[in-house]
């Protein structure tokens, strides 16, 4: 019923289809991306057995919201990759949170602000480029265990 099949014919942008017909709609969409990284750290200021120096292997969430440029994407994938592989990871993967963040208790929920302040700031700098016209960040989760997260969202990072 659903057999394996070959393509008879392969569209061609600007002969089977033009480029204007590309770009859908005009619709806020929103992707998102997950990375993981290791990283250790301890609390200050917490009675339990977190104020030892433990690690995590961390998942962070991004969900990155705006509108579709005239190809019909919002951003590719491999840009939010290289975001997070240049100006965000450098400073959590495999380091000690309480060294390389700024000053701050390494609580889940102070990381996944400070995240989604690098992430804003850097969809800022490529709005100033001219890409990413409009494209915030929704919301960020941060996974510290697969099933405990703290999330930072936009509503609730503007009141």
């Amino acid at each position: 019923m659903y057999g394996f099949r070959i393509v008879d014919k392969l569209q061609k942008i600007d002969e089977d289809i033009q480029r204007t017909e590309l770009k859908y709609h005009n619709k806020r969409v929103l992707v998102s991306k997950e990375f993981t990284f290791d990283a250790s750290h301890h609390l200050h200021c917490y009675e339990g057995k977190c104020k030892n120096l433990h690690g995590h292997t961390y998942k962070v969430v991004f969900g990155i919201s705006g509108y579709v440029d005239e190809r019909g994407l919002l951003m590719d994938f491999g840009d939010i990759k290289e975001i997070w592989k240049n100006e965000i990871e450098i400073h959590l993967d495999h380091r000690y949170l309480n060294e390389t963040l700024p000053p701050m208790n390494t609580t889940a929920e102070n990381i996944v602000v400070w995240i989604y302040e690098k992430m804003k700031e850097e969809l800022a700098k490529e709005e100033n480029k001219g890409r990413y016209i409009g494209a915030r960040v929704e919301f960020v989760r941060l996974f510290e265990t697969p099933t405990s997260y703290a999330e930072a969202r936009r509503e609730w990072m503007e009141e």
